[in-house]
C-alpha cells in the first residue's frame, strides 16, 4: 500500500510511501488518505495525526493521472482536502525533499509544519494550464501576505523550506535530518495537552474563514476541472508524458 499508517502512542502518522515515483499521488492514495483522517477522527485514542513522507514529501498529483481529463464529480483528491479541513485534531506535516502543488497547498490545513531548510515546495499549476486549489487562493494571501501569494502562484516560484518557515507559510525549517524528530515532538507536545480545549481552540480559529473557504473551493474545484479538460493544460500533460515514456 502507497500509503502507511503508523500508530505511535495518541499521534497516528499516515506515510506517503511511493519513493520509486516520488510519492507521486494517485487516486488510490487520496482515498486512502481520506480514510485515515476519518479513521484518526474517529478514534478517541488518538489526539494528533502527522502526514509524512520520506526522502520526498509527495511530487503531487500523478500527472498520468490528469491525462484525458476528469468527469464531472469530485475526485479523491478533492474529497481529501474536503476530509483535510474538516479535520478536527491537530494536524503536523513532516516536509523533505519536494512538495509540489497539493504537497503544497495542504499545509494550509495543517497546524503546524516542519520543513527541511532545503526542502522545495512548489505550486505549479499555471505552468501546466491549471489554477490553485485546496482553497490556496484564499488562505495563501491570509497566510504570507498578497505579493508573495501572487507570485509563488502565478509565477510558479520555487519555494525553499527555509524562505517557506521565513514567509509564515511553515512553522519551523530545520536540518533534512531532523525533520521527522521535530514534527514527532511537536505533535507528542500537543498530544499531552487537553483535547477538547485543542478542539475547540482549532474550531475556533477556522471560524472567521468558514464561509469564504466554502465559496474559494467550490470556485477553483469549478475552475479547475474546466482548466483540466482544456486542450492547454492537455497539451502540456500530453508532451510531459511523452517525454517520460
Amino acid at each position: 500500500m502507497a500509503v502507511r499508517v503508523e500508530a505511535n502512542g495518541a499521534v497516528r502518522v499516515l506515510r506517503l510511501d511511493r519513493p520509486e515515483k516520488k510519492n507521486a499521488l494517485t487516486q488510490a492514495m487520496y482515498a486512502a488518505l481520506s480514510a485515515g483522517l476519518d479513521a484518526a477522527e474517529a478514534d478517541p485514542a488518538v489526539r494528533v495525526a502527522v502526514l509524512a513522507g520520506g526522502a520526498d514529501f509527495t511530487a503531487g498529483n500523478d500527472l498520468a493521472d490528469f491525462a484525458g481529463g476528469r468527469g464531472e464529480g469530485p475526485s479523491e483528491a478533492f474529497r481529501f482536502l474536503q476530509a483535510l479541513r474538516r479535520f478536527g485534531k491537530p494536524l503536523v506535516a513532516a516536509v523533505r525533499g519536494h512538495a509540489v502543488g497539493i504537497g503544497t497547498t495542504l499545509l494550509l490545513h495543517c497546524d503546524a509544519a516542519v520543513a527541511a531548510e532545503e526542502a522545495r515546495l512548489l505550486m505549479p499549476f499555471t505552468r501546466l494550464g491549471l489554477v490553485p486549489e485546496g482553497g490556496s487562493s484564499l488562505l495563501l494571501a491570509r497566510r504570507v501576505g498578497a505579493a508573495r501569494a501572487r507570485w509563488w502562484l502565478m509565477a510558479a516560484a520555487p519555494i525553499a523550506g527555509r524562505e517557506a518557515a521565513e514567509a509564515g507559510l511553515v512553522t519551523r525549517a530545520v536540518p533534512d535530518a531532523e525533520v521527522e524528530e521535530t514534527a514527532m515532538a511537536m505533535a507528542e507536545a500537543l498530544a499531552a495537552l487537553p483535547p477538547e480545549a485543542l478542539r475547540e481552540t482549532k474550531r475556533l480559529l477556522r471560524a472567521p474563514d468558514e464561509a469564504a473557504l466554502d465559496a474559494a473551493m467550490e470556485a477553483e474545484f469549478s475552475a479547475f476541472s474546466a482548466r483540466l479538460n482544456s486542450e492547454e493544460a492537455q497539451a502540456i500533460f500530453r508532451a510531459f508524458l511523452s517525454r517520460k515514456g
